[in-house]
């Protein structure tokens, strides 16, 4: 789960005016899936550079200390018979959706590690950072029928950076949540709080409270095509079991859906919610969910694991399924269409680039607030870490 990553307020002052009237030929991109059905790009083996954490305060520490282990019920037991509303509203702390967070806590790892990353100094410069959420957004693009987004991008020290922004349908949305989706949301917390311990061998505690402040965050780098790629996801567990200890193959993603009785009720599971797992999993290196199937009064009555690798498996034969090699293709296609219209080098520029369903993506330009992202924090840092402009050297030296 990871509502944390990809919901970003947006904030209440004026909309901005685009500094300038585009080109007669207003840059877009289609997004429809025929367009895209090549062959599967070029995706790197995502690598895990570090991580961080988020507590009860949603404040930020380099340190895995928000990192969760995953401890299922015994196999030969009973089965779950877990009670997702336990402990719902009385024992819930849900983080404020209001707080604009953008790529902050991303940044402040990148801060922290810029003079370690691999590939030497220079290829922070030819990479694009953002949030894996983000990225899935793009991935699910060509088969998203109801929301769009809206991504604002930023070039900085020859980096692309990619923040979302909340569209207004979603903010309003978001705000007009009604309660049955509010519960829904705590449910699939509490499934983690049931599967997961605070260390490995321990047992889960499903008496505490439910704080969705509280995070850890892996930090991977990868390449998509020619686009080299610096991002951070959240992490629900990591599973000591696993036969493969180096992260991120040994973490877990944890899902709920409700209960399926019907061929028809999998068949639309697989099409739409399986491909956002699939996504979301994919992009990280997660090589499995484990998902809680609820029944109608809220409890979890049967797990079952989904590799990755295997998901597309069950839409593979079917006409109206998703295909990974487009969900890839566009993502590529799109890194490329950014990477050709942000030129200029300037942290207070934002290209904002929107999308609705049934259209292509189309850009505006703007300067300052409400769009731009790249705190002053981080652009004065980044900036004093400049080499001085080389001077001719002097007969003296």
């Amino acid at each position: 789960m990871e509502p944390r990553e990809t919901k970003r307020k947006a904030e209440k002052t004026e909309v901005a005016k685009p500094l300038n009237k585009l080109p007669r030929a207003v840059p877009s991109l289609r997004t429809q899936p025929s367009l895209y059905s090549g062959p599967f790009p070029f995706y790197r083996r995502p690598s895990e550079l570090g991580c961080f954490s988020l507590d009860a305060q949603r404040q930020y520490h380099g340190d895995a200390r928000a990192l969760r282990y995953y401890s299922p019920p015994p196999i030969n037991g009973p089965g779950p018979d877990f009670d997702l509303r336990d402990g719902y509203p009385d024992r819930y702390q849900p983080r404020d959706e209001e707080v604009q967070e953008r790529l902050d806590h991303l940044l402040r790892w990148v801060l922290e590690h810029r003079n370690q990353l691999e590939g030497g100094p220079g290829w922070l410069a030819g990479a694009t950072v953002t949030w894996r959420g983000h990225l899935t957004k793009l991935l699910t693009t060509p088969y998203e029928r109801q929301e769009g987004w809206q991504l604002a991008a930023s070039r900085f020290q020859g980096t692309l950076y990619l923040s979302e922004v909340e569209t207004p349908a979603a903010r309003a949305q978001r705000l007009a949540r009604p309660p049955l989706l509010r519960e829904l949301m705590y449910m699939g917390y509490k499934f983690e709080q049931y599967m997961c311990a605070d260390k490995p061998g321990g047992s889960p505690d499903p008496s505490g409270e439910v704080n969705t402040n509280v995070a850890y965050c892996s930090v991977l780098r990868s390449r998509l095509g020619n686009h080299p790629l610096l991002f951070s996801g959240e992490v629900d567990c990591l599973n000591p079991q696993a036969p493969c200890t180096q992260p991120p193959s040994c973490y877990v993603e944890l899902k709920t859906s409700k209960e399926m009785h019907s061929p028809g009720q999998w068949r639309s599971f697989y099409r739409h919610k399986l491909l956002k797992w699939w996504a979301q999993s994919f992009l990280l290196g997660v090589p499995h969910v484990v998902a809680g199937f609820r029944n109608p009064e809220g409890f979890v009555c049967s797990l079952k694991t989904f590799p990755t690798m295997e998901m597309f498996e069950n839409v593979r034969n079917d006409r109206e399924g998703w295909n990974p090699s487009v969900c890839m293709n566009f993502c590529a296609a799109f890194l490329s269409f950014a990477q050709s219209t942000v030129v200029q080098d300037d942290p207070r520029l934002v290209h904002l680039f929107s999308w609705e369903p049934g259209g292509p993506v189309t850009v505006s330009v703007h300067r300052d607030a409400p769009y731009a992202f790249l705190p002053s924090w981080y652009v004065e840092t980044m900036t004093q870490d400049l080499p001085p402009l080389s001077k001719t050297p002097s007969p003296k030296d």
